[in-house]
């Protein structure tokens, strides 16, 4: 019996020493020049690419299965812009946490000031009722990235519950420590406006005093990028460091938005707690493009659909074909250009789950905006998208999926 047992473990451990690694790239790269320059660089580049390939069992329940490109959760890249994601579903998990009568998404918020390095807000023009609030916020974020309105949710919430909340849905290389575009040090960064809700009539329904946290959320690795950076007219020769700005790996943006679009493949622990009416309030907006909101209104030849969509559409700037939508967060910064995206084709049945990063700045100088974004970046993710759509508009499904839970009035 023992000679047999043995004999098992052997065969089984033969096996699963064959199966090979799930392959992304395998072949038709000659039809997408920039992707296979870049993936022949990885070093140059920095690139880290993470797709999932959706399945739908008999009850439409999505079956994953994620391959990854050079991913490495350890090794820095400045997050930029995906960082507002996590901090706008986390505003509405904060609502919802705090019972109150008549405290909604639109319920006016206005923000005080108390120290030097911070700002007041007590209108929002690009709002109905000129008033800022929290959903008006995320709206801002979602549909064109709004520095000022991530700042004030960032604000409200404070470094402790963001960075905890999300440590506790096992997001754990993710590190959010500082307001976007906006001059304040670690220490500033580390307090947080007073904060008022009000009724329409000005009745306070809610107070927060200012707040801070003594706990110091960094990079302790103390990450360097670059062989030199412009502080204002200065050239700094030495790379710049990123002790005291954002992390996000790719994994954990790549798990936010899969968080959000399918929150049942993941244990309750680690889902982001919304009703449903908030969470497709956040997929309404990931998914609109700035032409189809009307406050805040975006308009003109600055706002094109591709503004916030890289992957296939980023070197395009024509409208959007209506069978494609992408539930996506964009961020672009110190040469990293990334997007995590859920990306559809309605009409074809394609879905499928792609995150990516690159770094383009070949002078190794930020802050000199000289970056490869237009040469390198935007084709790059065009061409990636492109491929992947390709290759999933190609594979034969079983079943198709149902898109009804994912289609919103714009």
């Amino acid at each position: 019996m023992q000679k047999l047992t043995i004999l098992f473990l052997i065969i089984l451990f033969s096996f699963a020493c064959s199966q090979k690694e799930p392959v992304l790239f395998e072949d038709g790269l000659e039809d997408f020049p920039t992707l296979q320059r870049v993936l022949d660089s990885v070093d140059k580049y920095q690139v880290q690419i993470l797709f999932t390939q959706i399945d739908r069992n008999e009850h439409m329940n999505p079956m994953m299965e994620t391959f990854s490109f050079n991913l490495d959760d350890e090794r820095y890249f400045y997050p930029a812009s995906t960082v507002k994601l996590p901090v706008a579903i986390l505003a509405l998990e904060w609502l919802e946490e705090q019972n109150v009568d008549n405290l909604t998404l639109d319920t006016p918020m206005l923000t005080d000031s108390v120290r030097p390095s911070q700002l007041p807000a007590y209108v929002d023009k690009s709002s109905m009722d000129s008033l800022p609030s929290i959903g008006h916020y995320i709206k801002k974020i979602l549909l064109v990235s709004d520095n000022d309105a991530y700042n004030r949710l960032y604000e409200l919430l404070g470094q402790d519950y963001i960075n905890q909340k999300l440590a506790e849905k096992g997001l754990n290389h993710t590190v959010i420590n500082h307001r976007l575009s906006y001059p304040a040090n670690e220490v500033e960064n580390r307090f947080f406006n007073p904060i008022r809700f009000v009724d329409k009539s000005g009745n306070i329904l809610l107070e927060l005093p200012e707040r801070t946290t003594e706990k110091v959320y960094s990079n302790p690795e103390r990450p360097m990028i670059g062989r030199a950076y412009y502080a204002g007219d200065s050239l700094i020769e030495t790379g710049m460091e990123f002790t005291f700005k954002n992390k996000f790996a790719l994994s954990d943006l790549h798990g936010v938005v899969q968080r959000i679009v399918f929150p049942r493949s993941f244990m309750e622990a680690d889902r982001f707690n919304l009703n449903e009416e908030h969470r497709e309030f956040i997929l309404k907006y990931m998914s609109m493009l700035p032409g189809e909101s009307d406050f805040p209104k975006y308009e003109g030849p600055d706002y094109y659909d591709s503004y916030s969509k890289f992957f296939k559409f980023g070197t395009d700037k024509n409208p959007i074909p209506d069978r494609f939508r992408i539930f996506n967060k964009t961020g672009w910064a110190y040469g990293h250009l990334i997007d995590g995206s859920y990306f559809v084709d309605y009409e074809n049945g394609v879905e499928f789950f792609v995150s990516a990063v690159i770094y383009t700045n070949q002078n190794e100088t930020l802050n000199d905006n000289t970056y490869e974004t237009e040469g390198i970046g935007l084709p790059f993710f065009a061409e990636l998208g492109e491929y992947l759509y390709q290759r999933e508009l190609n594979r034969k499904k079983i079943l198709k999926p149902d898109f009804e839970g994912l289609k919103f009035e714009y």
